[in-house]
């Protein structure tokens, strides 16, 4: 029988674009006892992401990928039009990896009713500050996107990257408060060989600018060994990062220690922290953090 003309099949892996199609084989390995892993994506894949759906697969049975670049959580002065979409060499890494199963809505597709009219998913606290700061909307944008993709697939294990520390915990929180039975995996950082996070917004970097960029987290390791041993004066720490930052040539967007469960500003008394930096580096924001407990 012919496959609908909106379903692929690479090799052991389908890709889907509408949400019939997703719940029906979803619920075909459901039925098959299957666990069910999720993998949420925008695409433009690198080994980061990868490192995430091969775990996935070590944890479950079948791995279910999205990709979809989300206007809903991008600023109007962002880079949503620009934003690289490789899907043909996206398939292909997601199949080497394991994935089960590729969805790759349409914007039509997950807002039917347009964004205007959608309603919003809004996880207080940890969203506010930092990239919350830095982009108005940008977390509402996300955990509305999330809790759309989590009731479509309802996974039994969902695996996120450590890099977007506070998307993370925002995360974390949404099924934590909404009391979904779904289990948040974060997984470590994958990083190039001179230290720097790998990324999808890497590619804008010139080739003088890639040189540069691991100094973001050369400063937060730096503020990381301070507080290990026993600094606490945390606005000195800050204050000199900023201009080291400044100094190779970054321009810092923010540079905080925070608590790594609340995300609100460290006190002296907290032992597990989080350092966590954006700056931007030409036209590319980068950012990155280092998670930490003290004696």
């Amino acid at each position: 029988r012919q496959l609908p003309c909106s379903r692929t099949r690479i090799l052991g892996m389908n890709t889907v674009k509408t949400v019939r199609e997703l719940r029906a084989a979803v619920a075909r390995a459901r039925s098959e006892g299957k666990r069910i892993a999720l993998v949420p994506t925008m695409g433009n894949l690198h080994s980061g992401h990868t490192a995430l759906v091969t775990k996935a697969a070590q944890r479950a049975d079948f791995v279910v990928a999205s990709i979809f670049v989300n206007p809903l959580q991008f600023g109007p002065n962002e880079d949503l039009a620009t934003y690289p979409r490789t899907l043909a060499a996206d398939q292909e890494k997601l199949l080497q990896a394991g994935c089960h199963l590729l969805f790759t809505p349409t914007v039509d597709e997950m807002y039917p009713h347009g964004m205007a009219d959608q309603t919003i998913v809004r996880v207080p606290v940890v969203s506010e500050g930092l990239c919350g700061g830095s982009r108005p909307g940008h977390f509402d944008g996300v955990s509305t996107v999330v809790s759309k993709l989590f009731n479509m697939v309802q996974p039994d294990i969902a695996i996120f990257g450590q890099k977007d520390f506070q998307q993370l915990a925002v995360v974390s929180a949404l099924v934590r408060d909404l009391n979904m039975p779904i289990q948040i995996i974060g997984e470590p950082t994958v990083r190039a060989a001179d230290g720097l996070a790998l990324s999808s917004r890497n590619g804008y970097l010139t080739e003088a600018e890639r040189a540069t960029a691991p100094a973001l987290y050369r400063v937060i390791t730096h503020i990381g060994d301070a507080l290990r041993n026993g600094e606490q004066n945390h606005a000195q720490l800050l204050d000199d990062g900023k201009k080291a930052l400044e100094a190779a040539g970054l321009r810092p967007d923010y540079l905080e220690i925070r608590h790594a469960v609340t995300l609100r500003p460290a006190t002296p008394d907290d032992r597990d922290l989080v350092v966590l930096g954006a700056a931007f580096l030409g036209k590319t924001r980068l950012i990155d953090n280092l998670h930490l407990t003290t004696a």
